[in-house]
């Protein structure tokens, strides 16, 4: 019996001894470095879902300007250009059409705004 509480106690020694040992090489010798994580780069799928939640708080919050800004977070290229790839994306890879129907909306209303602008 001795012996296997000693097996027992050296196993979860080692284990500790590893996870210790694991989290200061990974946190504090080599920690993680990020590159090319600025959100223009993201993928389209992510993009789509960005202008999606954007949408989704468009149609709670009713604040273009918001809605615009949070758009605009996602990088240098026209908003307009952007709403209508991730659109064109959405039905590609058939989002739910009351998805697709937020974008568009949101679409829809930056272009009668940018419309009455002019």
């Amino acid at each position: 019996m001795k012996r296997r509480v000693w097996r027992f106690a050296f196993f979860a020694l080692a284990i500790l001894v590893g996870v210790t040992a694991g989290l200061g090489y990974g946190w504090g010798v080599n920690p993680v470095r990020y590159a090319s994580t600025r959100p223009e780069l993201l993928r389209i799928d992510y993009q789509a879902d960005f202008v999606l939640m954007a949408a989704e708080l468009y149609r709670a919050e009713s604040d273009l300007a918001l809605a615009l800004a949070r758009l605009d977070y996602l990088g240098e290229q026209s908003t307009l250009v952007l709403l209508e790839a991730t659109l064109s994306f959405a039905q590609k890879h058939r989002f739910a059409p009351a998805d697709q129907a937020l974008i568009q909306s949101l679409a829809e209303d930056i272009h009668r705004a940018l419309d009455g602008l002019q």
